[in-house]
């Protein structure tokens, strides 16, 4: 607890001078709008994104960012790769998949420190799955084929004893139609985010078996940490515009630090009516679930890179024996700048 403490403590301080003027503060930027792409904006795993849009902060860095909304993060991937947006927000283990095939893909700026990924059972049949050992031949709900929470989902099954192909991973998508799937009974298990596994465990759907919301979560399943949401680009993006990049970290940082201070009915105010799925009190108690997971310093640390990159050798057989500098997934001098 002394040591949670301290960092929070610690990161509430750097964000906190976070936002003096940066070096680029008069300068004006190389490309004032910017497309971004997201899988599943609605969730609260990308949560600082939205508060950017609503709260105007990318407005106050003079940019206007255009957001694609995609089915899932591997198809937020493939848009940047395919040049149809500039920045993504999305899954920091993207870049190290990048990196192996030879895409120089680098994040800019950390979002979640945790995954928040819930895996959880239809409730009528928590009696015979009990964990991740017991997924064999069922049909597991994620967001997107390829997305995190397939790749957790994978994780935890390899972890139990089982192949990663054990199960069948059918993409549900990322709002209500996930949360369909799972009352239709189309799926056996689910490996979501919130609001839509608050807004499932309210109804009294699913019985959760693993939960990355919290630090405890995250340690028990990935012995560690494990960063999660990121604003990443290709490197050739960053080198032709400093000074854009710049002002999205710059956007991004005052996200975080808002969500620090904010209560969850802040947040539920500042968010469009129908993230709420419904029902805005249910959504308040997903907003209490996650705030712990966002990130305090906007830095993807050594040890996280670490965990994520031995998670991919476990699962992806073309990353068995990939030599990745995980220092080049991450650049932090934008991070820094916003906080100096």
């Amino acid at each position: 607890m002394e040591r949670r403490t301290f960092l929070i403590g610690a990161g509430a301080a750097a964000l906190t001078t976070g936002l003096s003027p940066s070096a680029f503060a008069q300068e004006k930027p190389e490309k004032s709008k910017v497309t971004l792409g997201v899988g599943g904006k609605p969730l609260l795993y990308y949560l600082p994104l939205t508060i950017a849009e609503r709260k105007g902060f990318f407005k106050e860095e003079g940019l206007d960012v255009e957001i694609n909304d995609f089915g899932g993060g591997a198809k937020s991937l493939q848009a940047l790769i395919g040049g149809s947006v500039d920045v993504v927000t999305g899954a920091y283990e993207h870049t190290i998949r990048m990196q192996a095939k030879g895409q120089d893909v680098r994040a800019v700026t950390e979002l979640g420190r945790f995954p928040a990924i819930v895996i959880a059972v239809k409730k009528d049949k928590a009696g015979q799955i009990k964990s991740a050992a017991d997924f064999k031949g069922l049909k597991i709900g994620v967001t997107a084929p390829g997305s995190s929470t397939a790749l957790t989902t994978q994780y935890a099954m390899v972890k139990a004893g089982l192949k990663p192909t054990d199960a069948a991973l059918i993409g549900v998508g990322s709002g209500a139609s996930a949360v369909a799937a799972m009352q239709k009974g189309e799926i056996d298990v689910i490996a979501h985010l919130d609001p839509v596994i608050s807004k499932l465990e309210s109804d009294g759907d699913i019985a959760i078996l693993i939960d990355t919301r919290t630090e405890a979560g995250t340690r028990a399943l990935f012995g560690g940490s494990n960063p999660a949401a990121t604003l990443y680009t290709k490197k050739d993006f960053i080198d032709a515009n400093p000074v854009t990049t710049q002002r999205l970290v710059n956007a991004f940082m005052k996200s975080l630090k808002w969500l620090q201070t904010a209560k969850p009915e802040d947040v539920a105010e500042a968010v469009p009516p129908e993230y709420h799925l419904g029902d805005k009190p249910l959504y308040v108690k997903a907003v209490q679930n996650s705030l712990e997971s966002y990130s305090r310093t906007g830095i993807v640390p050594p040890d996280g890179m670490a965990s994520v990159m031995d998670m991919l050798k476990m699962l992806d057989p073309e990353l068995k024996d990939a030599k990745v500098d995980l220092a080049a997934t991450f650049d932090d001098r934008f991070v820094k700048k916003a906080s100096t």
